[in-house]
């Protein structure tokens, strides 16, 4: 099946996606809503942009009703995020914070989610997550007619749980999948983890 892009709407275009992007990272992002509350949501449009400078990014579209989305809105405001990568175990409470709430409504209070400070960084990170970043705002942009916010930020911390890292005799870090388990996306409610992995020695 071949199938031209410009025949379909973006609804039809982001199901077609979805499925064949796969499987996608999850950016399970809290910020600080200025209210005394967290905000927690996951983005499955995310990716790593470059490592000099450090650089993480999410895609977010608008929330239902037009508004933006409240990740968005936090980031903007107070220039911080914690990025955790979630486990498979957390697939349900994942989704659960996918849910669209009054701006200021922290998804936090409505789960058994806890916090915990986050080493030299203003923000707290999940206490059940193996790996979390403490990031700065770098920069926005927006693009299409919906639009499309594109969150740029700056990896400043980086917390790994250390039942999940080993350290050679160099002190360089190996950091084992396995361990992470680490919660991946798929097309339409369809999650994915890794059940096995391999090493490959890349040509020279």
């Amino acid at each position: 099946m071949n199938l031209n892009f410009s025949e379909f709407s973006p609804n039809q275009r982001y199901h077609l996606m979805t499925q064949t992007i796969i499987p996608r990272p999850i950016a399970w992002a809290l910020t600080d809503s200025s209210n005394g509350q967290f905000n927690l949501a996951p983005f499955s449009y995310f990716t790593a942009v470059s490592s000099a400078p450090p650089i993480l990014m999410i895609s977010l579209g608008n929330k239902p009703n037009g508004d933006k989305k409240d990740t968005l809105v936090n980031v903007v405001n107070t220039k911080k995020m914690v990025i955790h990568i979630a486990s498979d175990q957390d697939a349900a409470v994942v989704t659960q914070t996918a849910e669209t709430l009054p701006h200021g409504e922290s998804e936090l209070t409505k789960s058994a989610l806890k916090t915990v400070a986050f080493d030299n960084f203003s923000l707290p990170r999940l206490a059940n997550c193996d790996i979390a970043y403490g990031c700065e705002l770098y920069e926005i942009k927006e693009l299409g007619d919906v639009p499309q916010s594109l969150i740029f930020v700056e990896i400043k911390q980086l917390y790994i749980n250390d039942n999940a890292i080993e350290l050679d005799a160099k002190q360089r870090i190996t950091v084992h999948a396995d361990k992470i388990k680490p919660l991946a996306r798929l097309g339409g409610g369809e999650y994915a983890t890794i059940n096995n992995s391999f090493s490959l020695t890349r040509p020279k």
